[in-house]
């Protein structure tokens, strides 16, 4: 039985009236010629030879690449899937261990938020507001200590004065007690540099203005202690009349 020829097709598209030559010049390129489409400026031609066979020692190495490489393929996959039955195999504990737990894992409890230093819940800050000596080591002591931290006492304003060349801000020196410029027990408090709105006042009557001997239940966060001076710095967080 014969070989069917296969053909390979090529269109054409000329202006009218050089047809001739292209068919000509295509003809003599091994090409023959099917058909021509007439169209009003333009005409397509189309034309066909015969395809060359590929030889066929590059159809054998082709074959055979292709043989090769399906092989190939075929031990990779099944080594990966024998490397992935032992991986199963050899990790039965760790699989389960990574299922959600029905029952939530207990965590620790949340830490509770710090407590506000009074004297009646510590004993040194209690100590403190009775030291008759305001340079005592136990002003650095506490200052170290409880740096930062929040501390409420009721006290009275011993001295007030304006901060530099300030007329709205001020240095308060404060002390524990109701006796205002007369208190002789306790820490020299000092809120330095602030002014009214900062001392953040509260409670049933809030005064206009503050002055020497006024009586408040002080909240102020613990600063440094000025060991020259004999000053415990302290910063306002509110001053509540009472």
């Amino acid at each position: 039985m014969a070989d069917e020829i296969r053909y390979e097709y090529k269109t054409v598209q000329t202006v009218r009236g050089t047809d001739g030559l292209v068919i000509s010049k295509m003809q003599k390129d091994g090409w023959e010629f099917v058909e021509q489409s007439q169209g009003t400026l333009r005409s397509t031609l189309t034309f066909r030879r015969p395809k060359k066979p590929l030889p066929w020692p590059l159809i054998g190495a082709a074959a055979t690449g292709l043989v090769i490489l399906t092989v190939v393929i075929g031990t990779a996959s099944a080594l990966s899937d024998g490397d992935e039955k032992k991986d199963a195999a050899a990790k039965p504990a760790a699989a389960a261990s990574e299922k959600p737990s029905a029952t939530p894992t207990p965590t620790a409890a949340e830490p509770s938020a710090v407590e506000m230093i009074t004297s009646e819940n510590n004993s040194e800050f209690a100590a403190l507001l009775k030291t008759a000596d305001t340079c005592d080591d136990a002003n650095a002591d506490f200052a170290t200590k409880y740096e930062g931290q929040t501390i409420a006492f009721n006290g009275s304003i011993v001295d007030m004065t304006p901060h530099g060349d300030y007329h709205t801000r001020y240095d308060f020196l404060l002390g524990p007690g109701d006796k205002g410029p007369n208190t002789t027990v306790g820490p020299a408090f000092k809120y330095e540099d602030v002014n009214v709105v900062e001392l953040r006042l509260a409670g049933k009557e809030v005064p206009a203005t503050v002055g020497v001997g006024d009586k408040f239940r002080f909240v102020a966060e613990v600063g440094d202690f000025n060991a020259v001076q004999c000053l415990l710095h302290l910063d306002p967080l509110s001053t509540e009349t009472r």
